[in-house]
């Protein structure tokens, strides 16, 4: 029986000071100045129209993800404005969790104590490294001393936690080097560290002129003395590119890959809606553009899709077995509707591959299937 996840809300804002030579996000380089009320405004229509569309007056809020672009080139009492007037249509925790993105050399001290005085409670810092050869191959605005000061701002202004974002395998990168970048970044004590490998995606500037990129053999080499050094430094991994201090996982992005609801507003969001009483699960897009999106003449929805039942066992994966907590066939029936029949035969074959394992109860990816997760993935479509 198809049941509701818990709900969460995405925000997007795409503005950025530049466009990153890797980003394949949604962000626009700021020409002029940032249309913060008219911005907001629309922000509003649109969340109100996909509370009217599926009917969410009475499903309480989980989580709030406000991400880019670089959120933080709003202003604080902008912020503040949005998450109230947000707020005030859901019913949610005193503590709700609500994570803002910022980049190191978009903020100041009065900028993240005013984003915490307006309801933020988790800060996500988009430093990708602390080497300042690489902060430049990467187009980043920031250097390793600013990225450094963002983090203890975080510290001390006040939200729950912070987040440190950093890439690996990037241009040339040694296994020394991308090992100091990790050690730098555990040393200002975040309570999270998202830390992940650069890939050259399409329609962006690194896939236009490719950097040299370290040999597999320095990839995997990076990969398996960063876990052990961040298990080292009390950093717990829960899901592929996610590490943690005990109590500190991401509730926002966990709701994502336990494959629960959000609801995606601002240029080119996506969202995800299960819709109990007709037992169907949709998925939503919005217009991608500032400028159509800032059209008033125009709705902001741009593509509404329902997800198949053959869609759906790759749909669920695809978000599930990024986490290393297992999963009963009972919660894939409840958040899918589907019987267990629809899976369980692939994932008995996974597990002769040794790709998944069981324990009676829960089945869970193997040490081999998250090495090769998208080849397990694959079993799935």
């Amino acid at each position: 029986m198809l049941i509701a996840p818990p709900l969460s809300l995405y925000i997007h804002i795409p503005w950025c000071v530049e466009k990153c030579p890797y980003c394949d996000f949604n962000s626009h380089a700021l020409k002029h100045a940032i249309p913060e009320q008219d911005y907001i405004a629309q922000l509003l229509l649109d969340l109100d129209s996909d509370i009217e569309r599926f009917s969410l007056n009475n499903r309480p809020l989980h989580s709030i993800f406000i991400g880019g672009g670089t959120p933080s080139l709003f202003s604080a009492p902008a912020i503040d404005q949005l998450l109230t007037e947000v707020l005030q249509r859901f019913e949610h925790k005193a503590d709700i969790e609500i994570t803002l993105e910022a980049n190191p050399g978009t903020v100041e001290a009065e900028k993240f104590i005013g984003f915490f005085n307006g309801g933020v409670s988790r800060l996500s810092i988009g430093v990708q490294s602390f080497a300042s050869d690489k902060l430049i191959k990467l187009g980043r605005i920031h250097d390793s001393e600013q990225a450094k000061i963002a983090a203890n701002l975080a510290s001390e202004c006040g939200v729950k936690s912070f987040n440190l974002d950093l890439m690996h395998g990037l241009p040339e990168q040694t296994v020394a080097h991308a090992l100091d970048d990790l050690k730098t970044a555990i040393s200002l004590n975040p309570s999270h560290i998202s830390w992940y490998q650069l890939t050259i995606e399409p329609n962006t500037a690194f896939h236009s002129r490719p950097p040299k990129l370290p040999q597999d053999e320095v990839l995997w080499n990076i990969q398996d003395q960063g876990i052990a050094l961040l298990n080292q430094a009390g950093y717990q991994q829960y899901e592929i590119s996610a590490y943690s201090k005990p109590e500190f996982q991401c509730q926002h992005n966990l709701n994502y890959w336990k494959f629960g609801d959000y609801l995606g507003i601002g240029c080119g969001a996506h969202g995800k809606i299960t819709d109990v009483t007709n037992k169907t699960i949709h998925r939503t897009v919005k217009v991608k553009h500032p400028k159509g999106y800032l059209d008033t003449s125009r709705k902001a929805l741009d593509k509404l899709h329902t997800v198949s039942a053959e869609e759906l066992p790759f749909e669920y994966m695809m978000n599930r077995l990024r986490l290393f907590s297992g999963f009963s066939l009972e919660e894939y029936q409840a958040f899918t509707g589907l019987s267990i029949d629809s899976v369980l035969p692939t994932l008995l074959k996974a597990q002769d591959k040794n790709l998944m394992e069981f324990n009676g109860t829960q089945w869970s990816v193997s040490k081999l299937g998250h090495r090769y997760l998208n080849d397990l993935l694959e079993m799935f479509l």
